[in-house]
């Protein structure tokens, strides 16, 4: 009896992305500040809706975080957020209203008006 096995060359997706709208606010606030800065995004719980969004920008990574890039920028999220987070997107939107980071985050039952909180 023989078997064959199928491997598959496929990269997974990533567990995270952060859109070129994103990658361009990290690129133009890093050449601003003179230095390399990454967005430390994280979940925090509390909010109106259970949990809520937490960027910060940083210069190095922790040792549990997952990196990701796009066009030269980075964003770090820890293994604990990660979870919470997983399918999102990272992006950045300016608008009249407001220029801010986002999370577009396939994982939320609801979330308050202004975005920041969510629930699961």
């Amino acid at each position: 009896m023989t078997m064959e096995f199928e491997i598959s060359t496929r990269a997974a997706p990533p567990p995270l992305t952060l859109s070129p709208s994103a990658a361009g606010r990290l690129n133009a606030l890093a050449k601003a500040e003179g230095r390399p800065l990454m967005l430390r995004v994280a979940v925090d719980g509390g909010g109106c809706s259970g949990f809520q969004y937490r960027f910060d920008l940083v210069e190095s990574a922790e040792a549990d975080d997952l990196k990701i890039e796009c066009d030269g920028a980075a964003a770090v999220i820890d293994s604990v957020s990660l979870d919470l987070l997983r399918g999102s997107v990272i992006d950045f939107a300016d608008e009249l209203a407001a220029a801010e980071f986002r999370v577009r985050n396939p994982n939320a039952k609801s979330s308050c008006g202004c975005g920041v909180s969510f629930s699961i």
